[in-house]
């Protein structure tokens, strides 16, 4: 019988207990389970004596050549003393496995397990911590660039939109909102003044489901999926309007959003030009984030991906810029 294609699969925890014994040499009574499924894949290994996190890509969701230079990165973020989750070395030295699937093949990477809670609404004290934590990871990759995604308003806003238009009635409201924000967003990143902005390598993904925190003050990143290059006042952008998103008393946010700032100032300097785009990268990264839930629908975003979804979505970046006297 011919083999049936197949779009994802989930593999067996079983399986890869064994796989990661006989390659990490591992304790033979090694676990494995699902930690979590979605952009990619991500199991818990537990050893007699530690834990780790395996992770499996989706399919031609990242070439090897862009895992290595995350692999890179964290590597040189790790050997700068920066807390994050890095990857782990097989028995022979390999970072990077591969698997033949059944829907092709598959590279796997093991990473250190990140110890502590994630945290929805964090602490203002948790703030400043993680504005201390980006501003050190920015003093490091600044002027630093990795080979993969350069993150411009055309690769964030506008690749999003034209994925959107072949998903969503164009005619709505919440196209509408989209379309103008793309504009926007074009227009307020090609006038800025270039001499203020800070260019290196981003994450472009700090949310609380991406960091563990311990004590209030240890926190460990995590998930460098998203990382390229761009302006780095693009991390604290998305940051703050997470922790807008999270916080319903808004008197709140701002004592929070001073204390992520106080923090990351403590460190690195912010201009006066990279504070007034922030609402505008928390907008952008945002409907950017729209256009891998497209990209991504057949094996991910099926379940929620709908137009009362979009309403949601739109609203939320909405309550972002009319809180920061922006009208879209």
């Amino acid at each position: 019988m011919a083999q049936i294609p197949v779009i994802s699969s989930i593999i067996s925890p079983e399986y890869l207990a064994e796989f990661v014994i006989d390659r990490y040499g591992f304790d033979g009574n090694t676990k494995c389970q699902v930690l979590k499924t979605g952009i990619n894949h991500s199991y818990l290994i537990i050893t007699p004596d530690n834990k780790f996190v395996l992770r499996i890509y989706y399919r031609n969701w990242r070439t090897e050549s862009e895992i290595d230079e995350e692999i890179k990165l964290l590597e040189y973020l790790k050997a700068n003393h920066i807390s994050v989750s890095h990857p782990i070395k097989d028995i022979i030295g390999n970072y990077i496995q591969k698997i033949d699937a059944v829907e092709g093949e598959r590279f796997i990477v093991l990473f250190s397990f990140a110890e502590g809670q994630s945290i929805r609404t964090p602490s203002e004290q948790i703030c400043h911590s993680l504005g201390e934590l980006m501003a050190r990871i920015h003093q490091l990759t600044v002027n630093r660039t990795v080979e993969r995604t350069t993150y411009t308003s055309t690769t964030l806003v506008s690749w999003a939109l034209e994925l959107a238009k072949d998903h969503f009635t164009t005619s709505s409201p919440e196209m509408q909102y989209f379309a103008r924000a793309s504009s926007r967003i074009t227009a307020e990143f090609d006038s800025a003044d270039q001499n203020e902005l800070r260019y290196g390598t981003v994450h472009l993904d700090l949310w609380y489901e991406n960091m563990k925190v311990r004590d209030e003050t240890e926190i460990t990143i995590f998930d460098f999926d998203n990382c390229g290059n761009g302006w780095l006042f693009l991390d604290i952008a998305y940051s703050l309007m997470l922790l807008f998103k999270n916080e319903p008393d808004k008197r709140n946010y701002n004592q929070k959003k001073e204390s992520l700032l106080r923090g990351y100032k403590s460190i690195n300097a912010i201009s006066m030009e990279e504070e007034r785009l922030l609402p505008y990268g928390g907008l952008a990264i945002w409907l950017h984030y729209t256009g891998v839930h497209v990209q991504r629908f057949d094996d991910f975003s099926n379940q929620f991906l709908s137009e009362e979804f979009l309403k949601y979505w739109i609203h939320t970046v909405d309550q972002w810029m009319e809180f920061n006297g922006i009208e879209i």
